[in-house]
């Protein structure tokens, strides 16, 4: 017996297989580039604003190049190549005739049915010898016969006559499947001849070894080293060294932008001879003389002592830079304007890889300074400057004014919420009278009252099914607030109900966990920042600290999206109660344990929220003793105690009752909490003290 290989030469197979193969690539390729993008930046509302800086050109062109990044074309044009790739070869497919191997049967050759006996077959086999037989049949022309293939007919007859007659040839064809015996095995391969053509498999073997030798190596190599030199921030773990070494425990705002220019990634941005083209250029119009106390840009004294010891040209320009963004200073040249907007987003990067650090540390200025700096980058404001530049329209000098017409002495800048709290006529001349017209007024009016601002309407400390806060039990900082955008008319009064927990399920299960967040999905609008190139999405940080130490006591939680509806169909704000939760362990002994608690939002300046909590630590044998009174019951009528009650005329009162809670019960839900509402006198043991810092 021998062996021969055939290949797909008509192409009837190796078209699936091309398909399959293309199809394990192709599918997810497209999966991943058409896919719907879930980052809330693409999914959020917008703040309604009319508002275009002078470099709005400049912003919108920065946000095209990062939408162009993320559209991710590569993968587009391999997804759409490999359909095309595909659709090809499902034509072919459809086109080309397919031949069957077709299955040699003795009976349909001599046109009996199985199961007929050797009698019958011979009778068949004389009337078709009189007919078939080659020296009796004539070649039909019509049928494109010849005297050949009347020959091999008849043969063919011979073969199954003799299959059905005789016992040796019977047995060849029952184990073979053939007459003739055991026959020569033929391989198909359904691949097409010409890829194993003489002289064309040395091209075959480049492929391959370009595919799996090069081109593999090099895609997961890429992909390994580069996700190995960036952190979760998708910062370069040599821009976080860096920072590691400007951190300082009593760092400022102003301390925490210097640090941000010491990022590895700007080197990207500034290459060649743009590493200190223009720096003369910038320094001259971010120091040019300001208040009494800072530069045109916003630089302190100490600011520009730091900005003059940095002899590295990349450094020195890209804090420059960072400086005429935050001071928003025009700069002459095209290039340079370009430069400024583009650092910004990675200084916020730098930033956002920062503040893991100065947890680490636990120290709460360069915390606050960190997320301060982050407010200040978003809405290209200097450290300490006003909180009414994040307006449209207004600059340093329109600020000035307002604030020296609206201002006591006692605040020292204006914030958004107090502005817009002015009387609506006295506001509109106040502006107007700085230099504003009317439809520029109604246009900062209109994103003034559409900020999200977040207001505190009570915080308590509770456990899980407990009344007291115990040792080392896990304990929840509980935040009910509203967005309340300043200037809001009409608010709607807090109903009780809505201060209590309305947690229905107080399993703390993984599953009741996942649901929780399942139902937060309800953000608020893009932060309005027209200087910043790109879309940012608002984040809220909650975090309580040790203010004697300076240091953090619970690390920060944060929220981008919210349990409630923050806005209507409309737009309007829909001033619901939002529950804010923050899980941490009780400390081991029992006690008054004092905070203050931080909730800051990383996109507008002035709409922070810092107020001092107390949280009762109690002795366990507090929490007993009142397990004991509850199990304490009166006399029942089957006891001596109860039938000498009733002797005396009294009933007796049967097993007490447990308070059971039910689902959507406030009022006894709340008796459950460890709560530490100061209007609850019951709860005193356990209230939380709220003095807030008015801003």
């Amino acid at each position: 017996m021998s062996s021969d290989y055939s290949y797909d030469q008509e192409g009837q197979f190796f078209p699936f297989f091309f398909v399959t193969l293309s199809a394990l690539v192709v599918v997810p390729v497209t999966y991943s580039a058409f896919k719907k993008s879930t980052e809330l930046e693409n999914t959020a509302p917008r703040i309604e604003s009319s508002f275009k800086p002078k470099d709005a050109d400049l912003v919108e062109g920065q946000k095209r190049r990062q939408k162009k990044k993320e559209r991710k074309m590569k993968r587009i044009l391999l997804a759409i190549g490999g359909w095309i790739f595909i659709a090809f070869n499902v034509w072919w497919m459809i086109n080309t005739t397919r031949s069957a191997p077709k299955i040699w049967d003795p009976y349909e050759i001599l046109g009996l049915t199985p199961g007929v006996t050797e009698r019958q077959v011979q009778s068949k086999y004389r009337k078709l010898s009189v007919t078939l037989h080659p020296d009796k049949a004539r070649p039909d022309e019509s049928k494109n016969e010849t005297a050949e293939t009347i020959n091999e007919r008849w043969v063919e007859i011979i073969k199954a006559y003799k299959t059905l007659t005789d016992e040796d040839v019977r047995a060849n064809y029952e184990m073979y499947g053939n007459p003739d015996g055991k026959q020569s095995t033929s391989i198909g391969i359904a691949l097409p001849k010409f890829l194993i053509a003489e002289g064309n498999g040395k091209y075959v073997m480049i492929v391959y070894g370009a595919l799996l030798g090069i081109l593999l190596p090099y895609f997961v190599g890429s992909w390994w080293y580069g996700s190995q030199k960036r952190t979760r921030e998708k910062v370069l773990f040599d821009s976080v060294g860096r920072l590691f070494k400007e951190f300082n425990e009593r760092m400022d705002d102003n301390a925490v932008v210097s640090a941000l220019s010491a990022g590895e990634e700007y080197k990207d941005i500034l290459k060649g001879h743009k590493a200190d083209a223009g720096l003369a250029q910038i320094e001259k119009r971010i120091l040019a003389p300001g208040t009494s106390t800072t530069t045109a840009a916003g630089l302190t004294t100490k600011d520009q002592a730091k900005l003059g010891d940095i002899d590295d040209a990349t450094r020195r320009k890209t804090l420059a830079l960072l400086w005429a963004y935050l001071g928003r200073i025009e700069l002459d040249d095209a290039t340079l304007n370009d430069e400024k907007i583009e650092i910004a987003p990675t200084a916020l990067a730098l930033n956002d890889a920062f503040i893991p650090i100065c947890l680490a540390y636990g120290f709460t200025n360069p915390t606050v300074a960190s997320y301060k700096a982050a407010q200040c980058i978003i809405q290209a404001i200097p450290p300490g400057a006003p909180p009414l530049l994040q307006l449209p329209y207004l600059n340093r000098n329109i600020v000035k004014q307002i604030e020296e017409s609206a201002l006591s002495s006692k605040r020292r800048h204006l914030t958004v919420q107090v502005l817009m709290d002015i009387p609506a006529l006295q506001r509109r001349e106040l502006i107007t009278k700085a230099g504003l017209s009317l439809p520029e007024y109604d246009s900062l009016v209109k994103v003034a009252s559409q900020l999200p601002r977040l207001v505190v309407e009570r915080v308590f400390f509770k456990v899980s099914g407990e009344k007291y806060v115990l040792p080392n039990s896990l304990v929840q900082f509980v935040v009910k607030a509203r967005f309340i955008p300043p200037g809001s008319t009409s608010i709607p009064d807090v109903h009780p109900s809505d201060l209590e927990d309305d947690d229905e399920d107080e399993t703390n299960t993984k599953a009741a966990r996942e649901e929780e967040e399942e139902a937060r999905q309800h953000q608020p609008p893009l932060a309005h920042a027209p200087f910043y190139g790109r879309d940012h999405s608002p984040r809220w940080n909650l975090f309580l600290t040790d203010a004697r130490q300076g240091k953090i006591a619970v690390p920060p939680f944060t929220f981008q999206t919210f349990n409630k509806p923050i806005l209507t169909a409309d737009g309007k704000p829909t001033f619901a109660m939002q529950t804010l939760k923050m899980q941490f362990q009780a400390p081991p002994q029992a006690g008054l344990y004092r905070f203050q608690m931080h909730m800051i939002c990383d996109s507008y300046v002035g709409f922070d929220d810092k107020r001092d909590v107390a949280m009762m630590v109690e002795d366990e044998s507090k929490a007993e003793e009142e397990d004991e009174e509850d199990d304490i019951s009166e006399p029942d009528e089957d006891t001596i105690a109860g039938q000498m009650a009733a002797l005396r005329g009294q009933a007796p009162a049967g097993k007490p009752k447990r308070k059971t809670v039910t689902k959507g019960d406030d009022d006894e839900s709340s008796d459950e909490e460890s709560g530490t509402d100061e209007d609850v006198d019951s709860e005193s043991e356990t209230d939380t003290d709220t003095d807030t810092d008015e801003e």
